[in-house]
């Protein structure tokens, strides 16, 4: 890992979060038509639920292709993000999204037990995600409903 260099506001992690969440609505591609890879660090991390921890930027496309593999389209909500700076190089978004899975399409809060509410962890230092930590559930299309009794019997409908 790198040294630190240069010192960032929250504002400036901030918008590397957008950049990465916005690359992400825009298949991979930032708004100066670079790469999403290009704003990882060399040796950053990325979680993703049912997919494990990915290192490094070849891990990471990985990672991006197999779940990019499964999502027709996605947008993130930006208007209502929650933002926690941790006053160092750590922040929390948290929000939600729609958008269409292989398996079908899905929003947040229809229904409300279904996919579409996510919250990531990232650390952000030199204008590069060091870290960016994923948590939300991977069941886009809400068909994984058969284990779970409170669920059982219900569809994406309800």
């Amino acid at each position: 890992m790198a040294l630190t260099t240069q010192t960032m506001t929250d504002e400036q992690r901030k918008s590397v979060a957008l950049e990465y969440l916005k690359a992400f609505d825009n298949g991979g591609v930032t708004s100066t038509g670079g790469a999403i890879l290009d704003l990882f660090a060399e040796d950053a991390q990325v979680y993703f639920p049912k997919w494990g921890l990915a290192t490094g930027r070849a891990e990471i496309g990985k990672l991006f292709g197999d779940v990019g593999a499964t999502l027709r389209s996605i947008r993130h909500d930006y208007a209502s993000f929650n933002w926690i700076f941790s006053g160092s190089d750590t922040l929390v978004a948290e929000g939600t999204s729609h958008g269409e899975h292989q398996d079908g399409a899905w929003r947040a809060g229809v229904p409300e037990w279904g996919a579409g509410r996510w919250c990531d962890v990232f650390e952000i230092r030199d204008w590069k995600i060091q870290r960016v930590f994923i948590y939300l559930d991977p069941d886009y299309a809400g068909r994984d409903t058969a284990r779970y009794p409170w669920l059982a019997g219900t569809s994406t409908k309800d």
